[in-house]
């Protein structure tokens, strides 16, 4: 009795572990930011437990199908982003000024909150959202005669210049200073504001802006790209077990003849 033989499409080794290696790295930039989140949470005592479960699988077409669906849509919503945000820039601008004066206000009720504050005005070297007075909207900062603070009509030392020769930081250095005539004021802190600084930032480096967003979009282009040609790889067996496979072996006989070319052939077969 004759059995049955599958002729079995090997799925690429290459393309398989590929794959792994290109989601190894981003799982590891995930962990690394997911560790900063953690620690940033531990800082605030926030955090008290931490548990994780893990679940590892084998060639499963539906994680992959799952991954390439889930990699396309995030593709599609950044490529959206990016379209949205060029022809709505206006309305960025406003949002970002209305984010900015809103931390102001809180600028005190978080320590986080402070820090980002702090380092934004030191990289972009700006003061508030489009000047240092916009720090009339946080309660210690304005220039009201009610206002008790002594920080009254001052600005955080994030808005102050920088003096290489210092090395320990002035936190004093911005009080009162908005007291001050306004050419009195650039000598001690920066007025430009940081959304004009963050726009000409990005003039400055629009071009490393766009290669790292069309990198990231190729790599999500060539991720979704291996993942499909790894799930028909897997499932290429599936479909090879439909068609019947011919073989010459010693069950049966088979014999064809050709005769409009003149030639006939004995062989032995074995249908599957």
């Amino acid at each position: 009795m004759s059995g049955k033989h599958y002729k079995g499409h090997e799925v690429s080794c290459c393309i398989k572990y590929f794959i792994f290696g290109f989601n190894i790295i981003f799982w590891l930039l995930g962990v690394a930011f997911l560790g900063i989140g953690l620690w940033a949470w531990s800082e605030k005592g926030v955090l008290s437990n931490i548990s994780s479960i893990t679940d590892l699988g084998g060639e499963n077409t539906f994680l992959l199908k799952f991954f390439s669906v889930f990699l396309g849509i995030i593709f599609f919503l950044e490529l959206t982003a990016g379209v949205l945000a060029f022809v709505f820039k206006d309305w960025i601008k406003d949002q970002l000024n209305f984010f900015i004066n809103n931390n102001i206000r809180a600028y005190r009720d978080d320590i986080d909150l402070q820090n980002l504050i702090d380092f934004t005005q030191e990289y972009w070297e700006c003061c508030g959202a489009f000047g240092a007075d916009d720090w009339n909207l946080n309660i210690y900062f304005n220039c009201t005669d009610g206002n008790p603070s002594r920080e009254k009509c001052g600005v955080p030392f994030s808005c102050c210049t920088k003096d290489p020769a210092e090395d320990v930081i002035n936190t004093q250095c911005g009080y009162d200073v908005r007291a001050k005539a306004d050419s009195e004021q650039k000598t001690y802190i920066y007025v430009k504001g940081c959304v004009p600084q963050f726009e000409k930032w990005l003039q400055d480096n629009l071009t490393v802006v766009a290669g790292i967003f069309i990198g990231i979009a190729l790599l999500q282009i060539f991720g979704i790209c291996l993942a499909q040609n790894l799930v028909s790889d897997i499932e290429a067996p599936v479909h090879l077990r439909l068609l019947p496979i011919l073989t010459f072996e010693d069950t049966g006989l088979l014999k064809h003849a050709d005769t409009s070319k003149g030639w006939s052939r004995e062989g032995q077969v074995h249908l599957v």
